[in-house]
């Protein structure tokens, strides 16, 4: 075969290898989602019964306001399960992010080779141009590089947000609780 079949047989040898990889992880998340949806539905409904058997054996009004002590739990349970598909959303994330960061690099290196190939064939008389391009890829591989680096400092502070306000949320309603 020649060259640039080889080539291209490879590159789409690779490119369904990982279309396969991102699809498996997908899958994956997909699957754990489905399998907390499930867990989290089948204790609601456990829940409900059991509160419904509570409120129908109340004798008395005393007895229906001791009820409410039944609400921690719940709440407990649903900021639980926020944070469980918040765990199964930011693994999943970073499968994708981490695959995209490789075919990123590779693409950058494939470039840079054929970059630097293309240049040692550039006519005498034009270094300061080749310079130049060498500094201005340079210069974008380093912006680059500061972007991702912003946007992983973006994600995880979202993410501590995220986390601390959910913290908030349950102590205010303990605080609460507590007050009844």
């Amino acid at each position: 075969m020649t060259q640039p079949v080889e080539q291209f047989l490879s590159s789409a040898k690779t490119a369904v290898a990982d279309a396969t990889d991102l699809a498996a992880s997908s899958f994956a998340g997909y699957e754990k989602l489905v399998e907390l949806n499930m867990s989290a539905a089948k204790a609601a409904m456990d829940d409900a019964s059991e509160q419904m058997r509570a409120i129908f054996s109340a004798k008395t009004p005393t007895d229906l306001t001791s009820l409410t002590a039944l609400a921690q739990p719940a709440a407990d349970k649903a900021v639980a399960y926020g944070r469980a598909v918040t765990a199964i959303l930011t693994e999943t994330t970073a499968a994708y992010t981490k695959a995209a960061e490789g075919k990123f690099a590779d693409l950058q290196a494939q470039t840079a080779a054929g970059l630097d190939s293309a240049l040692k064939l550039a006519p005498a008389g034009s270094e300061g141009a080749v310079a130049a391009l060498k500094s201005a890829m340079a210069a974008g591989q380093k912006a680059l590089e500061t972007a991702q680096a912003s946007a992983k400092q973006a994600v995880a502070a979202a993410e501590q947000n995220i986390a601390s306000a959910t913290d908030a949320v349950v102590k205010s309603t303990k605080a609460v609780a507590k007050g009844k």
